[in-house]
């Protein structure tokens, strides 16, 4: 049986598991859209540009395991890249959609919209090549076997991939058959690796697993919670990690903040003998400015594809692999858990007050609002080491992007998130610098009736970067300021009712979160939270001193 080659494309992503499928519409990709939008059970979902299409099919993918975009050629194209990049940077599996014009011009070299005086056809997969696993530019003779690799490269290595598809090839009839992807480890690789972690967690007295973003990108949470309480050995986070196991779990002793950790978090850490990592980065951003660093206990660390245990490293193993045969496995012994106090998870509760807020104050009282089943999106700021500390409620989503780093990612990850999983209360805190880049989205939250709580920090500019900058008060730090109540109002077309707070204190704060418990079951709640242009969480401030005195 044969079929047209859109229509197996969308054929594939519904196989993924992928219902939506975010995007602008171009003349070169009106026929991938048909397809699309012809297709039972799979959603086209217009976005306010490309960019947020991007963000958006990424915090899609980190709820729902893959995500699409699709754009039209050239500029829709490079509009994108930036989420795109992001999605590369931090694993997570995008496949990014280009419709392209028709054959019979790229073969011509004809000079036509989007391209340059002097046409360069695949001037932009050959600029997509630096920022996905892989890319694919499709014709009547390639166009099954290269959608096939592109699909199974991207079950592979959870990275984004890149499709090219010219109009005509669209219409072009290819076999529908989808092929198996098969994913296994080398077997000896696997035993020896596996035997050796086994041995060294036998060997040790008081294990701590720290776990990471792969664990997300792979789908391993169920795996890991299994682990952790089959061999009772505790276990902490990276940021990027948080939220991969629940945690009022007894085993779960708080996010690795490393030296900058509450003094019992340290005292705790003090007494672990071998540490493991399941899936980890260490990137200055996730261990706080390189704080978190891990010292000579780390002996197992656990990759994607491979596994180094005490020096030896095994090639060929696949993290899923690894921990389907430690957890079946008869050997490791399970752990006797001291009578050592575990360290206070989260933050303790404050007494509001009616003095201006001071960032500190908001994050006990935003995790007292917090409960299971949330979908927590965090942006790029001074919010992000400070709301990681943050207790989340079981079954809850964390998302942050703490690698890439581009302010303005949350707000259209929201959306994107919310559409993969609309069971969880979504919670956007973002800061006015970075709500200021993809506003627009907020269009979407009313069209498609999800209604958040949305904490935006006002500070009066960026204030991440005034600490960061040679003067304070460089004037390429501020913002122009905005009434983001009426940009509601814009948004909304006023068809959709939506709640409005305005914080300039603790006390305020508390009745703002404590109103927003039932208007959020009807309505967007939106909560603006002004601060001093100076203030930042304490947790950011021990971060910077450290970084300080290190290059001191």
């Amino acid at each position: 049986m044969k079929i047209k080659t859109a229509d197996y494309l969308v054929k594939r992503l519904k196989e993924l598991g992928i219902k939506d499928v975010f995007g602008l519409p171009g003349d070169y990709n009106f026929n991938v859209l048909d397809a699309i939008i012809e297709t039972p059970d799979i959603n086209w979902i217009n976005c306010t540009n490309e960019l947020n299409a991007g963000y958006a099919a990424d915090g899609y993918a980190r709820i729902n395991g893959y995500g699409a975009v699709v754009t039209t050629y050239g500029v829709g194209e490079l509009s994108a890249i930036n989420a795109i990049a992001g999605s590369f940077a931090e694993n997570v599996p995008v496949i990014k959609i280009a419709g392209v014009p028709k054959t019979s011009f790229i073969n011509s070299n004809a000079i036509i919209h989007h391209n340059f005086s002097k046409p360069d056809y695949y001037a932009f997969e050959k600029t997509y090549s630096n920022v996905v696993e892989t890319t694919a530019y499709l014709d009547e003779d390639n166009a099954k076997e290269e959608i096939d690799r592109l699909i199974e490269t991207m079950i592979k290595t959870k990275k984004p991939v890149y499709l090219a598809i010219p109009m005509d090839v669209c219409h072009h009839l290819i076999d529908h058959k989808i092929p198996e992807v098969k994913t296994k480890s080398d077997n000896n690789a696997l035993n020896e690796a596996t035997e050796k972690i086994s041995c060294m967690i036998n060997s040790a007295k008081n294990p701590l697993i720290i776990t990471d973003y792969l664990i997300k990108r792979c789908r391993l949470q169920n795996e890991v919670r299994a682990f952790i309480n089959k061999f009772n050995i505790n276990i902490t986070s990276m940021i990027m990690g948080k939220g991969i196991v629940n945690e009022d779990d007894e085993h779960y002793i708080g996010i690795n903040h490393g030296p900058l950790a509450d003094n019992d978090f340290i005292d705790f850490y003090k007494n672990v003998d071998l540490t493991i990592g399941f899936g980890t980065l260490f990137s200055d951003l996730n261990t706080l400015g390189f704080a978190a660093l891990p010292d000579d206990r780390f002996k197992i660390d656990i990759q994607a594809d491979y596994v180094i245990a005490d020096g030896d490293r095994f090639e060929n193993v696949l993290i899923e692999d690894v921990l389907a045969k430690l957890l079946n496995s008869n050997t490791i012994i399970p752990k006797s858990q001291d009578s050592a106090a575990k360290p206070f998870k989260g933050y303790k509760d404050i007494e509001a007050s009616g003095n201006n807020i001071k960032t500190d104050e908001i994050f006990p009282l935003l995790q007292n609002f917090l409960k299971a089943n949330d979908t927590v999106v965090i942006e790029t700021g001074i919010i992000g080491y400070a709301s990681s500390k943050m207790k989340l409620g079981s079954d809850s989503n964390y998302l942050s992007q703490p690698l890439w780093g581009s302010i303005g990612w949350a707000t259209p990850a929201l959306f994107g998130a919310s559409m993969a999983d609309k069971s969880k209360r979504p919670i956007l805190f973002t800061g006015e610098g970075s709500h200021q880049l993809t506003i627009q989205e907020m269009a979407n939250l009313f069209k498609h009736d999800i209604k958040p709580v949305i904490l935006l920090l006002n500070n009066n500019g960026y204030t991440i970067e005034r600490y960061l900058s040679n003067n304070f008060d460089d004037v390429f730090n501020d913002i122009t300021s905005w009434d983001y109540k009426k940009a509601l109002e814009l948004f909304s077309l006023d068809k959709k009712e939506f709640a409005y707070h305005s914080v300039y204190t603790s006390k305020e704060l508390k009745t703002a979160l404590n109103s927003a418990e039932n208007e959020q079951k009807e309505k967007l709640v939106y909560i603006e939270i002004f601060t001093d242009k100076a203030d930042i969480p304490t947790l950011m401030k021990k971060s910077l001193d450290f970084v300080k005195n290190r290059n001191v």
